[in-house]
C-alpha cells in the first residue's frame, strides 16, 4: 500500500446537497468553479478550478436527517483504526470505513459534541497541500459548546498542534492550529454562542471577499455575516448557498482591499474645477444703471444654469457582474 498524505492534512471538501445542478450554477457564479463528472460515478460531480479538482458534489440521499452541508476530510494513515480511536474518545460513526475502488477509504464521524467530519486514506501519495491558491478552501473553523475539550479531542485524533490564539473580548478564546510538523495554520476553534450544534465551518479563499458576497445575494444566497475584516487584516463572509448549506469566503491581508476605496492609476492626473466665467459688460451701460425688464428672472452662473438644464438625475450604471 502506498503511503498516503500526512496525517492531519484537510485534503477534501464535499457538498451534499438537494440540487445539485442549482448548487452548480451558483458556485460558478460567486467563486468561479467549474464541474465534471466523475471518471467512474457520473452521479459524482468534481469541483475544478483551471482544471484542478476543488472538491466533490453530490445528491443527498432521500432519508437523510441533515440539512445541505459541506463536509470536511481529513487525512489519516488508517481509516479503521482513526475510527476505533475516535470512538474511544467519544466519537460517534455515521459511516464506517468505506472503500471507493482506487480512490480513497473513508468514515464519516461526529465528534463528542456532535460536530460532523470525515475521515480519509487516499490510494494515491502526496494528495492535498497545506497552501490555498484562490478557489482552493483556505480556514476551517469549528464553533463548539467547549472549545478546550474539542481541541483535545482533535490534538488526540490528527495530531494538530496549536498554531497560536488571541482573546475576542466577551466571545472568549480564538484558538488556532496547524497540522503536525506543518507550517501553516490550518484554521481555528471558539466557543459557539445560541442554540446552533456544533459544526465545522469551511473557508474559501477568492480574490475579493466583498464581490463575492454581494454575488451570493444576488445568485440566492444568503450573507449570514460579513463582510468584514479581521484581526489578521483579512477580510472574510460567512455566507449560505440557495440550498442552505453554509460556507465561508476569505481574502488574505495581503490582497484584501477595503471597499468604496478608490485607487487612482498610476500617472492620472487630479480632475480640476472649471474656472468660473468672467461676468460680461453691458454693452453702453454699466452693471450698476442697468435694468431689467419686468418679469425677466437673474442670469443664472454656470453652475445653477448646469443643474437646472439636467432635467433628470443620471442614471447610475450597476456594477459590473463576473
Amino acid at each position: 500500500m502506498t503511503d498516503g498524505p500526512p496525517r492531519g492534512r484537510i485534503l477534501w471538501h464535499e457538498l451534499l446537497t438537494t440540487d445539485p445542478e442549482a448548487a452548480i450554477a451558483f458556485y460558478q457564479k460567486v467563486i468561479g468553479w467549474g464541474s465534471t463528472a466523475f471518471a467512474t460515478d457520473s452521479s459524482y460531480r468534481l469541483w475544478t478550478m483551471h482544471g484542478v479538482s476543488m472538491g466533490g458534489l453530490m445528491q443527498m440521499p432521500s432519508d437523510a436527517q441533515a440539512p445541505p452541508n459541506w463536509l470536511m476530510y481529513v487525512a489519516v494513515p488508517d481509516v479503521d483504526l482513526a475510527v476505533e480511536q475516535a470512538a474511544r474518545l467519544g466519537a460517534r460513526t455515521w459511516v464506517p470505513g468505506t472503500d471507493i475502488p482506487n480512490v480513497a477509504r473513508f468514515a464519516v464521524l461526529g465528534d463528542p459534541q456532535g460536530a460532523t467530519f470525515a475521515v480519509m486514506k487516499p490510494s494515491m501519495p502526496g494528495v492535498g497541500s497545506d497552501d490555498a491558491v484562490a478557489g482552493d478552501f483556505s480556514w476551517h473553523e469549528l464553533a463548539a459548546a467547549d472549545w478546550k475539550a474539542a481541541w483535545e479531542f482533535y490534538r488526540a485524533l490528527f495530531g494538530w498542534e496549536h498554531a497560536s490564539s488571541f482573546e475576542m473580548g466577551p466571545m472568549g478564546t480564538y484558538w488556532m492550529f496547524r497540522r503536525g510538523g506543518g507550517t501553516r495554520t490550518l484554521g481555528g476553534m471558539f466557543a459557539k454562542t445560541g442554540k446552533a450544534p456544533a459544526h465545522w465551518l469551511s473557508y474559501v479563499r477568492v480574490l475579493d471577499a466583498d464581490r463575492a458576497a454581494a454575488l451570493a445575494r444576488r445568485h440566492g444566497g444568503k450573507v449570514v455575516n460579513g463582510p468584514m475584516e479581521v484581526p489578521s487584516g483579512a477580510r472574510i463572509a460567512m455566507l449560505a448557498d440557495p440550498q442552505g448549506a453554509a460556507f465561508a469566503v476569505h481574502t488574505p491581508a495581503a490582497i484584501a482591499v477595503a471597499p468604496n476605496v478608490a485607487t487612482p492609476k498610476a500617472g492620472a492626473k487630479a480632475k480640476q474645477m472649471p474656472k468660473p466665467k468672467k461676468k460680461r459688460k453691458v454693452a453702453g451701460k454699466t452693471a450698476k444703471k442697468a435694468r431689467r425688464k419686468p418679469g425677466k428672472r437673474t442670469p443664472r452662473t454656470p453652475l445653477t444654469k448646469s443643474a437646472s438644464n439636467s432635467r433628470k438625475p443620471a442614471k447610475k450604471r450597476p456594477p459590473r457582474e463576473g
